[in-house]
């Protein structure tokens, strides 16, 4: 697989990275500790470098299952986790937290758990408004001069945020949700990534399985699954926002590939800086998506997508109330 730059920064991965939270957490029930190790090292094994998880997914376990699965290639691989949040005495997500000695106790916890002596990239998940996003910044920047963190990023940050950290420390890249069902970052976020040189990673680039032509309005989630508490995946937003998965299934059709493949194309193809982290549990879809990444669209296909696209209006917002009121910070 092709390598990509995250901005300036000069951390090279590959196109796409896998992000492994769907296997310990937020789609239903854990896959088996040694499936989730397998096909981690099978995405090694086909080119990915580039692996994102966070203390949070489990919480705790898939930094473990993580940690794990890449110890033995440690040296040829990133991987990327994220401090940020804070939890009860039972374990339980309990709001933000990212008070400077928060984030170094974190760090510690999670070098331990992902088995390694740095962590590649370092990511505030949410950001906190209790916290001057300029003490967060420094916080990481102390965590690199002591070698424990390579690089800073920022999770669903808004663009003054982003410009004020990154005056502090320089942040290396932003992770947001992005991608044909959820374009709202071109208006603000890439023009300011682009201007500063930070590199994008978008999550959720399939539209949380939506783009892969998978889910209809019949799909029934199981238990545990977040997209059971999502406003767009209401059997009614499902059923109004198919326009987007036809398109793409028709476009497949004529290259000879899948909805999910043409999706991830492109957002490859929105700048050479973007590098989509395409989770999943199992390997045919893990083989089909780095298929994606082999995909090419022409500047006149890429007009049209854009142009039916544009024309689309979506139903159903992308998180619950109480979650959206942490984004975009």
């Amino acid at each position: 697989m092709e390598k990509r730059t995250l901005g300036k920064s000069g951390l090279e991965v590959s196109a796409l990275g896998l992000g492994c939270m769907g296997m310990s957490f937020g789609l239903g029930s854990a896959i088996p500790t040694a499936d989730a190790v397998a096909l981690i090292r099978a995405a090694v094994e086909k080119g990915v470098t580039f692996f994102d998880t966070a203390e949070v997914y489990g919480p705790y376990t898939n930094e473990t299952v993580v940690g794990e699965a890449l110890e033995p290639m440690r040296d040829s691989v990133v991987i990327a986790t994220k401090f940020g949040f804070a939890f009860d005495k039972d374990g339980k997500q309990s709001g933000l937290n990212s008070r400077p000695e928060h984030i170094w106790a974190v760090a510690e916890a999670s070098l331990k758990r992902l088995r390694t002596d740095r962590i590649d990239l370092l990511y505030q998940h949410r950001v906190d408004p209790e916290v001057p996003i300029e003490d967060v910044a420094g916080a990481v920047k102390e965590l690199i001069a002591a070698g424990k963190v390579k690089h800073f990023g920022l999770s669903e940050a808004g663009a003054k945020t982003i410009r004020r950290a990154h005056a502090v420390q320089p942040v290396t890249a932003l992770q947001s949700e992005y991608s044909l069902w959820w374009r709202e970052p071109e208006a603000e976020i890439i023009p300011t990534l682009e201007e500063l040189g930070i590199g994008f990673v978008p999550f959720s680039p399939l539209g949380k399985g939506f783009l892969t032509g998978a889910i209809d309005a019949k799909t029934e989630f199981v238990s545990g699954d977040f997209r059971n508490v999502v406003p767009r995946f209401s059997a009614e937003a499902r059923a109004a926002n198919q326009a987007v998965v036809d398109l793409l299934a028709g476009i497949a059709d004529a290259k000879e590939a899948t909805p999910a493949q043409v999706a991830l194309a492109w957002l490859l193809a929105q700048k050479p800086w973007i590098v989509p982290i395409p989770g999943t549990t199992k390997l045919h879809r893990l083989e089909e998506n780095i298929g994606g990444a082999s995909v090419e669209l022409s500047a006149g296909e890429l007009r049209d997508i854009d142009k039916a696209v544009s024309a689309m209006a979506f139903t159903g917002a992308r998180y619950p109330e109480a979650m959206q009121k942490m984004v975009g910070r």
